[in-house]
This record gives structure tokens, C-alpha cells and sequence, in this order.
């Protein structure tokens, strides 16, 4: 046993030299360093910020509002093209159709035939009334032959009674007679009318069998072809046509466009406009306020406009989207240009009439109140209080106050 015990005390490794806290000394150096390196960084991080609030802005530059010769725009609106005078033509009666004279794109004129009807029934039912009408009148005819040799053989009966050949009796015989016939042609000629208008009604009838247009204009919809029933009147299952086809003045084209009820009182009736085409941007139409209609669309808030093209042109056609610029009064010689400026909607704070904008100072923003005008799509009218040029601010502007010191980046975020 003394060996061994012997033998694992050499074995053993003797520490009583070593540092008592060697290893935690190391530790606290790794901590240190890692503190230190932190450090650095977050002060690199601080340091080499730029200047400013952490908000971001972009600029826009205020563009100068479209207006004319006749004067700047007061409001925008967006409506679409309409004819004040279209029409469906259609049957007066329900029948066959067996010819169609139109087709979309072709012009009528006033009273000219589109189509026609199956008349074989209305045509035997004339035929008819009009025997009925030679029927009436030879019965007319015979009775008043009649009441002619009636009046003879009464004057002759007279001049018997007077030379007393024959009684008084007799006389009055005939003259009942005579007056029994009187009678009976005034019956016939009476039948005779009636005969005659029940000529006419087959007639009108036989006429309805052919679908005439209204009015001139040019031809938008074939909605029947040959072979379809038309019928004035909605037939169910869906299988019977209400209408030949719609027949458009294009002379009654014009613009209707819903204003906001809050910028309504800038309209009036014959106040001069601009109407450009959605199809044509590039083409400005002088156009009139024909009226303003005077009821306010309660769900939308807006009041419908009637606006004229003062010039007539074939490009313009039903439905087109349009946009109205509505101007006010020409400048004066001399006088400055009214002003009007539109910027991205996204660079006004408020509504209404009333709001305000950044601009841009260098590195810093001035807050400024402005008066707005119309609003479309993502442009905003602004009236007064901008100048073309400007630079304003668009972002996150709840943000922003006055004199505040601003990063500027490009829409894209870019500096």
C-alpha cells in the first residue's frame, strides 16, 4: 500500500506555483474589449449621421396651372361625354322583323327607313276595312236613290190631294215613307264615316310595319336582326328585342361633370371653359357652361354641370372620359398673372379651402398656409400662397414643423 500510495503522489500535478486568479483576469479583459469595440461603434454611428431629423422628404416642383387666353383655372373636374339627344328606336307594335336597313357607324337622316315588319296580317286586315269602306258607302248610295224617288212620289201625292184624286191619308203615307229614308241615309253616311276611320287605323297599323328614324344622327347600336321579334314592350324569357337601334345627334354632344358642392360657387352658368379628351391630352376644346344643375348628389357630394363644345369635331364621341378646366376672368393689360400652382396632393396638409405646405429652405422646411383649390386624382390646385418654382416637401409631414432641419432625398430615396 505505501507503494502505491507512493507512486500516484508522484503522479500527481503540483499547482502551488500557479496565479490564484489567472483565469479570471482573462475574462475581464475579453469583456473590456468587447465593451470598448461596441462603443466605437455606436459613436461612429452617431457622429457620422448627417444633420437633421430622421424624416424624410422628397421635392416637387409647383408647376404652373393650365389656363387660356380667356383666363386661369379656377377648378378641374372629370366627367364624361354625353348626347343630349339619343334615342332607341323601336316598333310602335310587336311583330317579325324581316329587313334591317342600319348598321353601327351609318347615318340617318329625319323620317328615313331602318327597318321593316312582317304586314301580311295588318295587310289583309286594310284590305278588309277597305271593302268594308265600298260596302258602307253603296249602301249610302242606295238609299239616298231612295229617298229621291221617295221625294218625287210625295210632291206627286200632293198635287193629287189637291185636285181630289186621292185622301190626305195617302199623302201622309208617303211623307212617312220619305222621312224613314231620310233617316236610313243618315245612317249609312253615318256607317260610311265610321268605315273610313276603321280604314285609317289599319292603315296607321300597316304603316307602324315600318321603323323610320326620328331624328338625323348616326347609328351606335344594331341591337335587332331579321328574323327577331321587336316589341315596345319588355316580352319575358328574354327572347324578344325592344329596340331596332339607338340612334345618337352628335350635334347634341356635350360634357357633364360632378363638381365638389365646396367649390361650387367658382361655377356659373355661361362661365368659359377647357375641355381636353382623355383620348387627346394634348388638344384643348373652348367649351361653355350650358347650367348647373340645381340638386347635390348626397352620396357623393358633388353637383352635376352641364358644359358646350363651342367647336364641333368628329373625334369627339358619346362616353369619352373628359376633363373641364373652368376659367375665370381674363387678365387685364398690364396686370400680373393670376396665381395658380398644382403640387402632388401628397405635399398639402387639410382640406377644404385652407392648408398648408412645406417648402423647402436649403436644409431646413418653412411651414406656410395656402389656399387650395380643386383636387384631381393626385394633383392639388393650390390658388394662393405658392409661386411656380417652389420646392415643397412630400413624405410623412405629420412629422415635420416649422424651421425643422430635413435630409432631402429624391422620390426614390436617393440623396
Amino acid at each position: 500500500m505505501d507503494d502505491k500510495s507512493a507512486l500516484l503522489d508522484q503522479l500527481r500535478i503540483d499547482r502551488s506555483n500557479e496565479p490564484e486568479d489567472s483565469g479570471h483576469g482573462g475574462k475581464k479583459w475579453w469583456i473590456a474589449a468587447v465593451l470598448l469595440l461596441v462603443g466605437a461603434g455606436v459613436a461612429w454611428f452617431i457622429f457620422s449621421k448627417p444633420a437633421g431629423l430622421p424624416v424624410t422628404v422628397a421635392t416637387a416642383k409647383a408647376a404652373a396651372s393650365n389656363g387660356s387666353a380667356g383666363g386661369s383655372s379656377l377648378l378641374d373636374a372629370a366627367g364624361y361625354v354625353v348626347a343630349r339627344r339619343a334615342a332607341t328606336v323601336s316598333a310602335k307594335i310587336t311583330g317579325l322583323v324581316t329587313e334591317v336597313l342600319i348598321e353601327e357607324g351609318s347615318r340617318v337622316e329625319a323620317n328615313q327607313i331602318v327597318a321593316r315588319l312582317d304586314d301580311t296580317n295588318i295587310r289583309a286586315s286594310l284590305e278588309q276595312a277597305r271593302a268594308q269602306l265600298e260596302s258602307a258607302r253603296a249602301s249610302a248610295t242606295q238609299v239616298k236613290v231612295n229617298v229621291a224617288n221617295a221625294e218625287r212620289d210625295v210632291s206627286r201625292r200632293k198635287g193629287l190631294v189637291e185636285q181630289k184624286f186621292i185622301s190626305v191619308a195617302e199623302l201622309d203615307t208617303a211623307q212617312t215613307t220619305l222621312d224613314g229614308l231620310r233617316a236610313s241615309y243618315n245612317v249609312a253616311e253615318r256607317n260610311v264615316a265610321v268605315a273610313a276611320r276603321a280604314v285609317d287605323v289599319a292603315q296607321r297599323s300597316f304603316d307602324d310595319t315600318t321603323v323610320r328614324a326620328p331624328f338625323a344622327g348616326v347609328i351606335t347600336v344594331k341591337a335587332a336582326q331579321v328574323g327577331e321579334i321587336v316589341s315596345p314592350l319588355s316580352a319575358g324569357g328574354g327572347f324578344t328585342r325592344t329596340g331596332i337601334g339607338t340612334v345618337v345627334d352628335m350635334d347634341s354632344l356635350e360634357v357633364e361633370v360632378d363638381v365638389n358642392e365646396n367649390f361650387i360657387n367658382r361655377v356659373t352658368s355661361a362661365q368659359p371653359a377647357v375641355i381636353k379628351l382623355n383620348a387627346y391630352p394634348d388638344w384643348s376644346i373652348p367649351a361653355e357652361v350650358i347650367a348647373v344643375i340645381p340638386t347635390a348628389d348626397r352620396t357623393k357630394a358633388t353637383v352635376k354641370v352641364r358644359v358646350a363644345f363651342k367647336e364641333k369635331d368628329a373625334r369627339v364621341l358619346p362616353e369619352m372620359g373628359a376633363r373641364v378646366s373652368f376659367l375665370g376672368a381674363a387678365p387685364k393689360a398690364g396686370s400680373p398673372e393670376p396665381a395658380g400652382v398644382i403640387v402632388p396632393s401628397t405635399a398639402v396638409l387639410g382640406s377644404g379651402e385652407t392648408g398648408a405646405v412645406f417648402l423647402i429652405r436649403g436644409k431646413t422646411v418653412e411651414r406656410r398656409a395656402v389656399k387650395l383649390g380643386a383636387k384631381s386624382g393626385t394633383e392639388q390646385t393650390v390658388i394662393a400662397g405658392l409661386s411656380a418654382g417652389d420646392q415643397v416637401a412630400i413624405g410623412d409631414l405629420p412629422k415635420l414643423k416649422d424651421g425643422d432641419v430635413v435630409r432631402i432625398t429624391t422620390a426614390n430615396g436617393k440623396p
